[in-house]
């Protein structure tokens, strides 16, 4: 696989995990608790999506690599929050396939950095 057809195929499972995360929260029955934390996820969730899509308009090498890790910060905050949704509501498999889906972005992400810095051969 090219790297062109990696940052695509990579940019569409970031976009569909986004999706599927937005239709998540807004399954979540409604509590203060629920609003709270399901606002903080949107907005950290969604921030993993957004920061990638700007990398790739990075106008150095060094903006590209601040890019991905806002991204992957963003990822590590979801999973905070993800984790505190699936202790306080009844476990669902939804719940359970976004922190696994979670745990693989971050991963990849943090993979690439390590790449990009040169610490990863």
């Amino acid at each position: 696989m090219t790297d062109a057809n990696f940052k695509n195929e990579f940019k569409k499972r970031l976009y569909s995990f986004v999706l599927r995360l937005i239709k998540y929260i807004n399954s979540l029955p409604r509590s203060q608790s629920n609003d709270v934390i399901g606002k903080q996820l949107l907005r950290s969730g969604t921030s993993i999506l957004a920061n990638f899509i700007e990398a790739n308009s990075a106008s150095s090498k060094k903006d590209f690599t601040n890019f991905f890790n806002h991204s992957l910060k963003s990822a590590n905050e979801s999973k905070v929050w993800l984790t505190l949704f699936r202790d306080t509501n009844p476990i669902n498999n939804e719940n359970v396939f976004l922190i696994k889906e979670l745990c693989e972005i971050a991963n990849i992400l943090a993979s690439s950095i390590l790449t990009l810095k040169g610490k990863k051969k």
